[in-house]
Order: C-alpha cells, then structure tokens, then sequence
C-alpha cells in the first residue's frame, strides 16, 4: 500500500537529488570582461574667486577610470577672467602651491580682486585642441554669524568634549544653501567640521547648526558660514554622491553637476561670515 507520506518522502529524496546533480554541474564563477569607452580628454577647471584675493585657477584633463591618479595638467591654455565692471584679464600660467587653503593652482591673476554682492564675473578657458570651457557666476549676498555658542557634556572634567552651536539669521525667500566649516586653528588644515545644508524647511527663520561633542577645553575654532549659489551647492552634492558611489557596488553610478560648460568643473565667488571661538 502507497500512502501519501510515502510519495512525499520519495519526492523529497527525488528534489534532493536534482539539487546534487544541479549545483555538482553548475559553475557558480564567470569573469566578465568590461570594455569601458575611449572618451576624449575633457578641460578640468576650478576656479574660486574671493574679494580681496589674487583670481586662482586650477586647469587639469580628465582621464580613463583606471589611469594613474596623477593630474594631467596641459600647458597651452587661455584663461580669460570677465570682471563686474567688464574688464578682461588674462590669468598667466604660473603653477604654484597656495599655503593659506592648502590648494594647488595653474594660472594666477595680477591683482586682487573687487568683489561684492551681486556682481556677475565671466570665464573662458580655451586651449590649441579647440577645447572651450565657459562659466558664469554671481557673488551671493554674506549672511552673517548671529552668535556662536558651546556646551560640554556630562563626562567627568578630565574627559568632558563641548559641541558648537553657529546661529544665523536665513534670508526670506527659500533657495538659500549653506555650508558650515570649523576648522582648529588654522584653514589651512583639513577642517573638523563640513557639511551644506539648504533652507527648504527653514525659510525666513533663526537657524542653528550644530556639531557632536568633539572639541577640547582651550581649542581655538574658526568658524565658517558660507552663503552659496545653487549651481555650486548641486555641484558640491554631486560630488559627495560621486565619492560614496565610486567603489559601492550596491550604488548606483552617480555625474558631477559641473557649474561650467563645455568641460568639467566648478565657477563660483566665495561669499561667508568667518568668527573666531575659545572653548574656555
């Protein structure tokens, strides 16, 4: 007599076979072989203008993914720098190393620039491969510091870390975006604290940015609000989203929102509040 357990056992025995044969005759390894594109070499600009400082520019190529690290930095370019007023200056090439922002240029300017609130300044990059790289950008106004504050925590004195408060005032009208940098005392080192954010939620409002408990009693901080223009908040987000994808393979592949046209790159003037604070 055939009972129903009976045909269950032999069926399971049967599906346990299958499995045996199916895993012993499949191979769970394949390589694959990628073929990535051949683009052409792109124009890298970066380029931060700052009243009362000399124009500074960055020009390097873009290279294959899997190229050596090392910038490709081309010699036979043009940089022309549109000022408010309309006057056009050429900025010489003249490598160098900026020890006050830890940065590293290609062309410099010959005079300080005049910068204020709303004034538009233009840029053309162009080189002898009829590669043109142009940009436009408007100074923001500067949202001042309101007040900086600190608060320690609960930790016995010879542990206790304090947290920093930087309060503002946003203007009305959303669209603003920020970017707060504390840096222990000097910028010219890799700031403790960098992060944007945008006023979506708190238009017209006192905002506060805050930090987690990481600066020690007698730590001298520069503290600095910048106002920023949309174009160079998307372009600071899509680099961040760039940087966490690269390498991820749960993320999906993420572009640079460039702020110039024709090639890479960011174009912007700089405008921010900077205050000095003593954790006492």
């Amino acid at each position: 007599m055939i009972t129903f357990l009976t045909v269950r056992a032999s069926a399971l025995r049967l599906l346990g076979l299958l499995a045996v044969v199916s895993f012993s005759g499949c191979n769970l390894q394949k390589d694959i072989e990628v073929e990535l594109p051949a683009l052409p070499a792109q124009l890298v600009v970066e380029c931060y203008l700052e009243n009362g400082q000399v124009p500074r520019l960055t020009v390097t190529e873009t290279t294959a993914y899997l190229a050596s690290p090392d910038p490709v930095v081309p010699e036979d370019v043009t940089v022309k720098l549109t000022l408010a007023n309309g006057q056009v200056e050429t900025l010489r090439y003249f490598p160098a190393f900026n020890p006050s922002t830890g940065k590293a240029f290609t062309h410099t300017g010959l005079r300080r620039l005049v910068a204020r609130p709303g004034d538009t300044f233009k840029l053309e990059v162009t080189d002898t491969k009829g590669r043109r790289v142009t940009g436009t950008a408007t100074m923001p106004a500067r949202v001042p510091i309101d007040s900086l504050e600190y608060e320690f925590n609960d930790l016995p004195p010879e542990s206790r870390e304090a947290l920093v408060l930087t309060n503002f005032k946003d203007p009305a009208g959303v669209g603003n975006h920020y970017r707060l940098q504390i840096h222990r005392d000097s910028i010219s080192d890799d700031p403790e604290i960098d992060y944007d954010v945008e006023d979506r939620l708190t238009d017209g409002t006192n905002v506060t940015l805050g930090t987690s408990f990481i600066f020690d009693p007698g730590d001298t901080l520069l503290v600095t609000l910048y106002h920023l223009d949309r174009p160079y908040y998307q372009f600071r987000q899509s680099v961040d989203d760039a940087r966490n994808a690269n390498g991820n393979p749960f993320s999906q592949p993420a572009a640079i929102r460039s702020t110039v046209e024709g090639g890479v790159g960011v174009f912007t003037v700089l405008s921010y509040d900077r205050k000095q604070l003593i954790i006492k």
